[in-house]
């Protein structure tokens, strides 16, 4: 494997960065996972649009521009020979002081590795997840913003190790007033009546990329999207769920908190969303090999 660090290829034993870059003294930086379907980068405009928007939230300078990181993805992947495969895209505040000022790290760091990611078990998107709400609360606005694509992912690694502990491989957060946020890495939607429901952003939920393109899929498909507060009762009560992500894809949801969901297999709708989907991933994308 070839990794990308600032401009220059390195293989996974010589790739590394200083014990002082500050992304890794104070999870100071951002990220962006992206996939790789067919010979082609799936979104990855959006990808580093939404990552120059987490970078201009907590003033991190860009090393390089928005041009320059599409064109070094999409190099690391033919440098990998990835096809179908995971970019994990990383921007660390540089190498800094053992205090925690951010002015002392003189350039940001660019990393981009290139390879393989299997996020559920296969039989999960055959008979359904099942999931929890787990105690710890998501971020609020005005603390590390959810917004913010972070490299200080330890709130959801709490929630994780909730869900963990109870058995599941997902979980649900709550925000601070008590609505459905998100999970620990995916997006939640419902269906309920024919109509699909997500949380609001405002709620706490990143911006997923994964769940714009399903938002999109199922209107051009004729179903209407609403972003309303839900409560844990409405999921309960919900005929379909699911999860998005983009190393998750979509996942169907079969049980939350022990009140099963719809009949207990992966819903009509999600099924039919899951081959839309798909079908974009394989024709849509950056490619690769051109």
């Amino acid at each position: 494997m070839k990794i990308f660090i600032d401009g220059r290829y390195y293989d996974e034993r010589s790739a590394k960065i200083s014990v002082f870059d500050h992304g890794l003294l104070y999870g100071d930086g951002v990220f962006e996972g992206i996939r790789a379907y067919n010979g082609r980068v799936f979104k990855l405009k959006e990808h580093i649009d939404r990552l120059f928007c987490s970078a201009k939230s907590i003033l991190l300078t860009m090393p390089m521009s928005h041009a320059e990181i599409m064109r070094a993805v999409v190099e690391t992947c033919r440098r990998n020979k990835v096809r179908d495969g995971y970019i994990r895209l990383v921007v660390t505040r540089g190498v800094g002081t053992l205090g925690l000022n951010p002015n002392r790290c003189k350039r940001g760091s660019v990393i981009i590795i290139a390879g393989k990611i299997q996020l559920y078990p296969p039989e999960l998107y055959e008979r359904g997840m099942e999931i929890v709400t787990v105690p710890t609360t998501r971020n609020l606005h005005n603390a590390v913003n959810p917004a913010i694509k972070s490299l200080n992912y330890l709130n959801n690694i709490l929630a994780k190790i909730e869900a963990n502990n109870a058995g599941c491989e997902e979980a649900i957060m709550l925000n601070s007033e008590g609505f459905v946020s998100e999970c620990t890495g995916d997006n939640l939607f419902i269906i309920k009546d024919g109509q699909l429901f997500t949380p609001p952003l405002s709620a706490g939920a990143l911006y997923g990329i994964t769940r714009s393109v399903v938002m999109e899929i199922a209107g051009e498909s004729g179903y209407r999207v609403a972003e309303p507060n839900l409560t844990r009762h409405d999921l309960f009560n919900a005929d379909e769920c699911f999860l998005t992500g983009t190393g998750a894809e979509i996942v169907p949801i079969v049980k939350i908190d022990g009140r099963v969901i719809g009949d207990g297999q992966p819903g009509v709708i999600t099924q039919k969303l899951v081959s839309q989907y798909h079908a974009l991933t394989k024709v849509s994308g950056e490619p690769i090999y051109a």
